[in-house]
């Protein structure tokens, strides 16, 4: 899949519809809320399973689907349904995964995505229903691909490193710190995670920002089963430096915060970078005119760190990260809800199609934080169960959807 920048030649007359004052005075609340302090260090001890899901989440899901409550119920009878879960799925590993642009050529690029989805997806089977058969499915997924893969090339590598280096942690950890029996290989999997993975990741990218932010959170995640606090921290710097540059708040000024990296250095730059977006208001991103689908990558990434960060201690949703995905996720779900677009916006016409990835933010800032969020939870209930984006999203009504753990 491609992440060449789309570029608009209408022109827009600038407009800020939200007050400065309305915006920092929240993230200034948030900043006061208790826990709010920044999280760009590693924690003292990982915890584990500790990537986008924890034990505690884990134990609170399995309880609702075995008492049959629903949308827990259906969420895992979909799931169970998928290919992921099959117990006859054959890995197809590869010892170089080739990808280009819009994933052509294709050689191995679905194959590794999908067989990393499905290792999670036997993980998550085996936690809820104890049958030893799906945690041994998931070791051999997981076994399959260390065996063999070498390297990631061609141009959308560092894309596609992100995405299954993303899936691949959530489900080692699962089985590495709650399947009882013995997964002989943990330690070659771990290896290819930090001699294959990381440093494709860990540098993180000057393309959309959908990218660094994917590529962050495998970074994150790897980390995490790695207990690489080194690495962690670089990652996490890297995740707030992008976040702040990826959803516009009015609070940032006049235009977007940029990634000093890139040269963004006039307003003629920003906006090309936006999209050819010239008018900034909160809740946009950089790639909301480009379309939803993409911007939806770059908010679930945000999401999901966040998460893999609460859950190691240190709580994002506080910050500045918090508000930023709050917003985000406000902003297009009312659009993917249907709300006209305005000329202002993308020349009056956005490209749908959002995905399943607002669940993990609704619960932290909504179920947990209590912050009214009327777009993003219609859209949350109206979209359950969230199945798979077949990228790096599975699961999330299950793993997330009103968990309070």
């Amino acid at each position: 899949m491609s992440d060449t920048p789309t570029r608009h030649s209408r022109r827009r007359r600038p407009a800020f519809l939200v007050t400065v004052a309305a915006t920092a005075a929240l993230v200034g609340t948030l900043l006061s809320w208790p826990g709010a302090h920044r999280a760009d260090a590693a924690p003292a001890a990982f915890a584990h399973p500790g990537v986008t899901v924890s034990k505690g989440q884990l134990d609170f899901a399995r309880t609702q689907v075995l008492a049959g409550a629903q949308p827990w119920k259906g969420a895992y009878d979909q799931m169970m349904a998928s290919k992921y879960a099959s117990l006859t799925r054959t890995p197809t590993p590869r010892a170089t995964v080739e990808c280009g642009s819009y994933s052509n050529p294709n050689y191995g690029c679905t194959d590794e995505r999908e067989d990393a989805i499905a290792a999670y997806t036997d993980a998550l089977a085996w936690y809820v229903t104890r049958d030893e058969r799906y945690a041994r499915k998931s070791i051999e997924l997981m076994d399959a691909w260390s065996a063999v893969i070498k390297s990631h090339t061609n141009s959308n590598a560092p894309l596609q490193t992100g995405w299954a280096g993303s899936s691949w942690p959530r489900a080692a950890e699962i089985i590495k710190y709650t399947y009882t029996g013995t997964w002989a290989n943990s330690g070659r999997f771990a290896g290819m995670l930090r001699d294959v993975y990381l440093p494709m990741v860990i540098n993180g990218s000057n393309s959309n920002g959908n990218w660094e932010l994917s590529m962050m959170e495998a970074a994150v995640g790897i980390s995490v089963f790695l207990e690489d606090r080194t690495s962690y921290d670089k990652a996490m710097a890297k995740f707030r430096t992008r976040t702040a540059a990826y959803v516009y708040l009015a609070s940032d000024g006049a235009v977007p915060k940029t990634v000093p990296s890139q040269n963004l250095d006039t307003t003629a730059k920003i906006v090309n970078y936006w999209q050819g977006q010239s008018t900034f208001v909160t809740g946009l991103t950089q790639e909301t005119c480009r379309d939803l689908t993409h911007t939806g990558y770059g908010i679930s990434a945000i999401s999901h760190i966040a998460e893999t960060s609460r859950i190691q201690g240190q709580d994002l949703y506080g910050t500045d990260v918090g508000e930023r995905l709050r917003q985000a996720l406000g902003f297009q779900s009312k659009y993917q809800l249907g709300t006209a677009v305005p000329s202002w916006l993308c020349g009056g016409s956005l490209n749908l199609g959002l995905g399943p990835v607002t669940e993990v933010g609704y619960n932290a800032l909504h179920n947990r934080l209590g912050i009214a969020m009327t777009n993003t939870q219609t859209l949350t209930q109206q979209n359950r169960p969230a199945g798979s984006n077949n990228l790096f999203v599975a699961w999330e009504t299950l793993t997330h959807g009103d968990n309070p753990a």
